[in-house]
């Protein structure tokens, strides 16, 4: 794909400006995260703006997309303003732990940074989005229940071998996996990223599922078309 700019059905992400470009985990996360009777949204660590774009097109909700980095911030707002729901879309130039919000957020989604043990590279726009010193798993689920509605639900894309570890975080603010699905990129590969959603209320066993993102390449299974087809050009 161009390196400057991302292409879907209704809108274009340019990303120029962006160190993390467009993904296939906040694309499949941007299809996958429930937003039925979300009245407001809140994209942790927006980017590009992908993942508050594709909610917006997917539900009426309010969204606010919060991204620390500046050009990305800057780039999302053009995004945004650029599709045909941005008035809809506020986008907030800021630091997640600094946040408040008078009104809680029934949605709350994130591709959030994970890389703990890599080595960091000399870009710093790079280094804020990929490594996770400033917000951890610890930070993420604390600030989330300080502005999270009672009834509201948190999803995220993580690699699988952290998933414990983000659990556990969860669980010390009483929030459980509600759904999970493991995808792995062939039949014979083994899942490496999982979305999860939370919610509060008491342990219980999640709505668990394997999802296969191609059968050979190029040639997306029924359950990947599901949550990419509204999006890219070619499903």
């Amino acid at each position: 794909m161009p390196n400057d700019y991302f292409k879907f059905k209704l809108f274009t992400i340019e990303q120029n400006d962006c160190a993390m470009k467009v993904g296939t985990d906040g694309c499949l996360l941007g299809g996958w995260f429930n937003c039925t009777g979300s009245k407001r949204i809140l994209d942790i660590g927006c980017g590009t703006g992908l993942i508050a774009i594709m909610a917006a097109q997917r539900c009426d909700a309010e969204i606010t997309g919060i991204e620390i980095d500046s050009k990305a911030a800057r780039q999302a707002r053009v995004n945004a303003d650029n599709s045909p729901w941005g008035n809809r879309i506020e986008i907030i130039n800021g630091d997640l732990l600094e946040y408040t919000s008078e009104k809680h957020f029934d949605t709350i989604v994130s591709n959030p940074p994970y890389f703990i043990n890599s080595l960091k590279c000399d870009n710093t726009s790079r280094t804020l989005a990929r490594h996770s010193d400033s917000l951890n798993s610890r930070t993420f689920f604390k600030k989330c229940s300080e502005i999270l509605s009672e009834d509201g639900r948190i999803s995220i894309v993580i690699p699988c071998d952290i998933i414990d570890e983000w659990k556990d975080a969860a669980m010390e603010h009483n929030l459980y996996p509600t759904r999970t699905t493991f995808i792995r990129t062939t039949p014979k590969k083994a899942p490496k990223r999982v979305l999860i959603e939370f919610g509060y209320g008491t342990q219980k066993e999640s709505e668990e599922n394997i999802l296969t993102l191609e059968f050979t390449h190029g040639e997306y299974s029924d359950d990947a078309k599901k949550i990419l087809s509204k999006f890219y050009l070619k499903l």
